[in-house]
């Protein structure tokens, strides 16, 4: 099983790929549900404010890219913004960095909303 980290750094996916990774996210759901019930109660690790920061990242600039609503594109149209989403590392990279304050803050947040209301 691959991790989240090489999971996202992955080139994009064809069609029938797709559709076997969503196989496979179905069948995990209640294990991944689970373990993010409990992950929830703890707060998270510099590395995983990092890739959240990545992760905002590049949905900051795959909407760009998109124009619209990328959910509802067809497979082939998110291919094409995935390409294109590759060409874009370093900004995403960039764009991360300036989002890691705002990231944390967020974190506290959240771990002082669940302090609060147990």
């Amino acid at each position: 099983m691959i991790s989240f980290k090489q999971f996202s750094l992955e080139k994009p996916l064809n069609p029938a790929q797709r559709i076997a990774r969503s196989r496979v996210m179905k069948r995990l759901m209640p294990k991944i549900q689970m373990k993010r019930k409990l992950a929830m109660k703890k707060k998270a690790s510099f590395d995983q404010l990092k890739s959240r920061s990545v992760k905002k990242a590049t949905d900051i600039v795959r909407k760009k890219l998109a124009k619209g609503d990328y959910s509802s594109m067809t497979y082939s149209q998110k291919i094409q913004i995935d390409k294109k989403l590759e060409k874009k590392k370093g900004l995403i990279k960039k764009l991360s960095k300036k989002l890691i304050p705002a990231i944390k803050q967020a974190e506290a947040d959240r771990i002082q909303k669940a302090k609060e209301n147990p």
